[in-house]
């Protein structure tokens, strides 16, 4: 749960008189309520989530202000139905950056706060803790005699696995190493040797990734690296935003290592922002093995409890870095010292479902509240990164040389013109694939057309076929023998005469990876 210290930055009343509430609904504006009567110990703070009369039913709702009067009728209020939260899930700063960023994308306030918020927490839910379900011995546990059990050799694995982590271990570890063992658990609970509890998850220790850590020195720098380390480090108390421009394999991803341990080192957290899923597991690999100390991780291919406890482990202050996709520009961070946005050019990091937004836009303004610097590192930096740098807006730190001594691979530009082909191979492409294979090398060739060919028409009349349902052909997979749409999935059986005119002549047109394959297999077996 976030930190209590949140909520003691905030002024408490004990008798507030209007709450003005973001509603989960497609509505601009907040909503005025009435508090309800409240528990001993419970606090109205702005932040918390409160579950609302709205309509005819009941709506999720986050309070953002108390005020002392109302411009409606305030007979007509109603008082909310329950606080959900005891300490506030999103802290003074995170709403300040959410309101502002609902007011620049012209979005509703409610929808803006649930979307930063984790999928579980946008319903009445009371949010996880950071722990896990685990088992331990009791006391009789750890006082019996293993020999006791006789042959229950499955009570004796568990309890043995236990008594060696008498504080706990988690289910899922313990049935990582036994393999199936609810029989023998349940016998061990009746029988009052073992009990439930609450383990840490495995990030959340900082002793957790420690074994981890092989290189903490990593490659030497070279002189672009090293100037661009040290600019970025000289300003970690002030906000400054920089465009780490940096050829392909220049070493950027070194650079933001660096950078990340200097701002840990300093008591500070991280946030570094990719836009996609698949390029989280190879830099979590290399952060892991160089950063020290908790982290999280959060995406959407995550399981909703995995990515709740991730972000809590974030917003406690416990994750000394957090490596997340665009929504995770919004996950609370009370010690935010640095921002890193890896591929800034990509449109990926723009959500363009619900609440519309740019991550990078938003990583900008956050590092402006935050006062930290902001990193946003490409290849191919986008026209508006390039004209931000251009005009002073941003400092420009380039990387024109690859790091450790890499050199780009040779491209050759093959003219195909007056050359017979087959199936998208000329003789010059075939004899230097003939070349490789004999050299007992190995050849990819890319082609970015799916199936056996992309159209399938009828020669006699011009039928084409095509999706009824989009403006698109569809594409031949002559292995299903089907017709396919690659925008919709839509399909269907692949006709043995023209839909049309009844013929039978009916043809493929252009290349698919199966029809380069079929031709690859006679010529290359």
């Amino acid at each position: 749960m976030v930190a209590s210290a949140w909520a003691e930055s905030w002024p408490r009343t004990t008798d507030p008189v209007i709450l003005r509430v973001a509603v989960l609904v497609p509505l601009a504006g907040l909503f005025d309520y009435l508090p309800a009567a409240e528990p001993a110990g419970a606090a109205l703070v702005p932040g918390v989530r409160l579950l609302v009369p709205f309509g005819r039913g009941e709506r999720v709702g986050m309070l953002v202000e108390v005020a002392g009067q109302t411009d409606q009728d305030q007979d007509r209020l109603k008082p909310v139905t329950a606080v959900i939260d005891v300490n506030p899930v999103l802290g003074p700063d995170d709403l300040d950056l959410i309101r502002w960023a609902a007011d620049y994308y012209r979005s509703p306030l409610g929808e803006a706060l649930f979307s930063a918020l984790p999928a579980r927490l946008r319903r009445p839910d009371a949010p996880l803790t950071t722990t896990i379900p685990g088992l331990r011995p009791t006391a009789a546990g750890l006082a019996l005699d293993l020999n006791a059990l006789g042959r229950a050799l499955g009570q004796r694995r568990v309890l043995e696995q236990l008594r060696a982590v008498p504080e706990g271990l988690a289910v899922l570890a313990l049935k990582a190493r036994l393999g199936p063992c609810a029989g023998p658990l349940k016998v061990l609970r009746e029988r009052g040797l073992i009990e439930s509890c609450g383990v840490v998850a495995p990030e959340s220790a900082p002793e957790s990734c420690q074994h981890r850590i092989h290189d903490t020195e990593g490659p030497d720098l070279n002189a672009e690296q090293n100037r661009a380390v040290a600019t970025v480090r000289a300003s970690f108390a002030t906000f400054t935003p920089y465009l780490l421009d940096g050829v392909t394999g220049s070493g950027k991803t070194e650079v933001y290592i660096r950078l990340i341990a200097s701002a840990i080192a300093a008591g500070r957290q991280a946030l570094i922002l990719v836009p996609e899923i698949g390029l989280t597991p190879q830099l979590r690999d290399r952060l892991e093995r160089r950063l020290p100390g908790p982290h999280a991780v959060l995406h959407s291919a995550l399981p909703e409890a995995d990515r709740e406890r991730a972000w809590h482990r974030a917003a406690a202050g416990h994750a000394h870095w957090v490596l997340g996709t665009r929504s995770a520009c919004f996950v609370p961070l009370p010690r935010l010292g640095l921002i890193v946005v890896d591929e800034e050019h990509d449109a990926s990091l723009k959500q363009q479902e619900g609440f519309r937004y740019s991550a990078r836009d938003l990583a900008v303004r956050r590092a402006q509240q935050a006062g930290c610097p902001v990193v946003l590192g490409s290849a191919t930096p986008s026209l508006e990164t390039l004209y931000n740098a251009r005009t002073g807006r941003y400092q420009r730190l380039h990387l024109s040389q690859r790091a450790g001594g890499a050199r780009p691979p040779s491209v050759g530009l093959l003219d195909i013109r007056g050359q017979p082909m087959s199936a998208g191979l000329s003789p010059l492409l075939r004899e230097q694939v003939q070349v490789q294979v004999d050299a007992g090398n190995q050849v990819l060739l890319f082609l970015n057309r799916r199936g056996y060919a992309p159209v399938l028409t009828c020669h006699d009349c011009g039928w084409v076929g095509a999706c009824p349902h989009c403006d698109a052909r569809l594409t031949l997979h002559l292995k299903l023998r089907r017709l396919w749409c690659h925008h919709c999935g839509w399909f269907k059986a692949m006709p043995a005469r023209c839909p049309d005119c009844q013929g039978v002549d009916l043809r493929s047109l252009g290349l698919g990876t199966e029809r380069l394959e079929e031709e690859l297999r006679a010529v290359f077996p």
